[in-house]
């Protein structure tokens, strides 16, 4: 099998992944293809000129040979549906609008019996950070790899955790893997691939930053992963997007619940309104729709850190829950604490890393 042909065609302009995979299960391989005279060709593109030309001419093979190259030097793996090595996840029928090629970046399994991707809103509240922490935490006994999209938010959490409780994750680039975008993100990335897990993207190395290819992403979170868990999302976004196509490659879909009034929460709750989400309350409820048995920590509670302050600290904690910024003279009333008594209790809050304080002797939650 050649994989240079393969990756040429994927390169090849007007072959997008479902055509990609319907030629692949006509004539075999991509090298087949190209082997095809100018003539067969015309049949099956008959109007489409510029299409025919570049296959004929094989205009992308020396592209793709320079990215064979690459990827070699950069300790990349090219993964292939014609050579039976893309994730079994991704050879399924119902996932055929998914790439025929992968690059990968990093020996996490990919294969692996379970795994769990987590999505949500770029704008995470520390509501959503704590509970993304203590799920990724509740599913360690699973061994599963933890699958996002390295935005900020919602999936930095996702990755952060499950580095942090020494779980395999997974990053989907929405460009090639000669960058990172965010670019804050740059060592979080760095730490996914020494920690045992990996950078993965459709697109070859030089793709520009381009916002039409973060929707199209979502699809491969989606195909990797046996469920996908949205935990906070606005009434639209990529986090639903996530969701939509999960539902529709038969995948389990579960949406953490919000309050009504809150706009990160209009997302997850329109989910499991409408049926297209199971609720999700604990790691437990992953266990029980899955069928993946019973583990240690099935209920979930508040964060750890959290679990260490007294009754004090942890009424500001849950204040600040509700109302994610308050002044410190908002505070007292409401704790029934003097400006003294907070000051102390607000400082050794932040020691511990639970609370941040703003401008204006403002206080939030740690967000991730």
């Amino acid at each position: 099998m050649d994989i240079i042909s393969e990756i040429a065609l994927a390169l090849t302009p007007g072959v997008g992944c479902t055509i990609h995979r319907k030629l692949l299960a006509r004539f075999g391989s991509a090298e087949a293809v190209f082997s095809l005279s100018a003539v067969e060709l015309r049949t099956l593109f008959p109007n489409q000129p510029a299409l025919l030309n570049s296959l004929v001419n094989k205009t992308m093979h020396a592209r793709a040979e320079r990215e064979w190259q690459w990827c070699n030097s950069q300790g990349v793996r090219v993964l292939s549906l014609a050579e039976g090595t893309l994730p079994r996840r991704m050879q399924c029928d119902e996932t055929s609008d998914c790439p025929a090629v992968l690059y990968v970046k990093g020996n996490v399994d990919l294969d692996a019996e379970h795994a769990v991707a987590i999505v949500g809103t770029r704008r995470a509240t520390a509501y959503g950070c704590d509970f993304t922490n203590a799920l990724v935490r509740d599913l360690k006994p699973l061994g599963a790899p933890i699958i996002s999209g390295l935005a900020y938010g919602i999936d930095t959490a996702a990755h952060r955790a499950a580095l942090d409780h020494a779980l395999p994750t997974v990053a989907v680039m929405a460009h090639g893997l000669d960058r990172i975008y965010p670019p804050q993100n740059r060592q979080l990335a760095e730490r996914i691939v020494q920690q045992g897990g990996a950078l993965v993207t459709e697109y070859a190395s030089g793709t520009a930053i381009n916002q039409g290819f973060f929707p199209a992403r979502n699809r491969i979170i989606a195909a990797l992963a046996d469920g996908v868990v949205v935990v906070e999302a606005g009434s639209h976004g990529g986090a639903l997007i996530t969701a939509h196509m999960a539902a529709s490659y038969h995948r389990d879909v579960f949406a953490v619940p919000g309050r009504a009034t809150d706009p990160y929460s209009q997302g997850t709750n329109a989910l499991i309104a409408a049926n297209k989400a199971q609720m999700l309350c604990s790691a437990n409820d992953i266990m029980q729709q899955m069928g993946w048995g019973s583990q240690p920590h099935a209920t979930m509670k508040e964060p750890t850190l959290f679990d260490q302050v007294d009754d004090d600290a942890r009424r500001v904690v849950e204040l600040l829950k509700q109302q994610e910024v308050l002044a410190i003279d908002e505070l007292s009333p409401l704790t029934g604490l003097s400006l003294q008594q907070l000051a102390s209790l607000l400082f050794n809050l932040e020691m511990q890393d639970i609370v941040i304080a703003l401008p204006g002797h403002r206080y939030r939650l740690r967000l991730c």
